[in-house]
């Protein structure tokens, strides 16, 4: 079996555009980098570290363990390298195992081709050496290996994650049109917002944000809502590490917050939805939540602040000449009703963006999915500053 202390490189993968975040997080774990790339960043550690990390990250997609590197110029190289490691010491005669590759090589037009050489080559290991082997098979709910191969390098690494980590387990209501919980996580780490002062949701749809938002100000880790990962199924598992990281987690909870976080919507629906899930992530009663129009959303007097705004971005025909003056309505707002507060909208349609009429302090590159995305960072100055915005330009 493997030594879960024994150290190796981690590679810990994310959304396009969210390393720097994910990076910040780690940093704050106390690890140190080894490098920072534009979906992943790398870093020594252990097993047990891969655990740790499971378990805390909140911008994180998945956390890999290197087994074995080696140079592969052609697909019919790969069979032999993977047959001779030794498998047995990573998974069960009688277990369950899965292989995910990620694969750019002109040898490879389809990578469940090399999915099928990989699953092969340790299934005849372990006939060949027990008479038996292990299943194998798409779902990730076991022992999970994860190939790369890019060029004339390939890798082969532990999955310790399994199904992927953007999720953090408590939202049972998505919403329209929902953000994924890493990708709020990052937006609120990129924010600056000091987890201190009041923080205000207006649109929150399913309340993603907002319950974020909770979860990071009372250290409320992702791991407290999951009971099931890959690295459970890996020989040398020791449950007793699980379960005192996990006793951990819930010792390090801090009391309500002494500030407020108010999540509003105008529709009703939304809000009962934001409710339920913040109630499944045990935070419901530190939210005050409101059904109103964003224009009639509670703004507590505080020195400093956020408010954080995610409208949608019009991307059905003839939207986004209704959207336009939601979008100056936004800016407006800001500016009559906000004054000390940090103003930061998240937005798909950077040609919307612009009708806010404030000029922002930051334009900080997102995706969502797919979409090119933006959260715009506004200071909404307080006393004799001015606040800037875009003046209409002349005809």
């Amino acid at each position: 079996m493997i030594d879960f202390n024994k150290e190796g490189k981690i590679v810990i993968t994310c959304y396009d555009r969210n390393a720097p975040f994910l990076e910040a997080e780690l940093i704050a774990l106390g690890f140190e980098i080894e490098g920072v790339f534009r979906t992943h960043v790398a870093l020594q550690g252990t097993l047990n570290d891969c655990i740790f990390l499971n378990m805390h990250l909140r911008t994180a997609s998945h956390v890999l363990y290197e087994i074995h590197s080696f140079p592969l110029d052609h697909i019919e190289g790969l069979y032999d390298v993977i047959k001779a490691l030794p498998w047995e010491d990573y998974i069960a005669e009688d277990g369950y195992f899965s292989v995910i590759s990620n694969v750019k090589h002109e040898t490879v037009d389809n990578p469940l081709f090399v999915n099928v050489k990989i699953k092969d080559a340790i299934a005849d290991r372990f006939r060949e050496k027990f008479g038996s082997r292990p299943d194998s098979g798409s779902e990730l709910n076991e022992s999970v290996f994860q190939f790369f191969w890019k060029g004339e390098q390939a890798t082969i690494y532990i999955n310790t994650s399994g199904d992927t980590l953007i999720k953090h387990g408590y939202r049972k209501i998505p919403g329209s049109a929902p953000m994924m919980e890493s990708l709020a996580s990052a937006s609120l780490i990129a924010s600056v917002w000091d987890c201190k002062s009041p923080f205000i949701n207006p649109m929150c749809g399913a309340g993603t944000v907002a319950i974020e938002a909770v979860m990071m100000a009372t250290d409320r880790y992702p791991g407290l809502f999951r009971d099931d990962y890959a690295f459970m199924y890996i020989n040398g598992y020791d449950a007793g590490v699980y379960y005192e990281l996990k006793k951990k987690l819930t010792q390090k909870i801090k009391p309500q917050p002494d500030f407020p976080i108010i999540a509003s919507d105008i529709s009703e629906r939304a809000v009962n939805a934001s409710k339920a899930n913040a109630k499944e992530a045990g935070v419901e009663e530190f939210i005050q939540f409101e059904i109103c129009d964003f224009r009639e959303a509670t703004i507590p007097e505080a020195e400093k602040g956020a408010i954080f705004f995610n409208p949608e971005y019009g991307e059905r025909l003839g939207e986004e000449e209704e959207l336009e003056l939601i979008y100056r309505e936004i800016g407006n707002f800001m500016k009559k009703s906000c004054a000390g507060y940090t103003g930061l909208v998240f937005t798909g349609n950077l040609d919307l963006g612009k009708k806010i009429g404030l000029k922002p302090k930051r334009r900080i590159p997102f995706y969502n999915g797919t979409i090119d995305c933006r959260l715009l960072v506004f200071e909404l100055y307080k006393g004799t500053k001015t606040i800037h915005y875009d003046k209409p330009k002349e005809k």
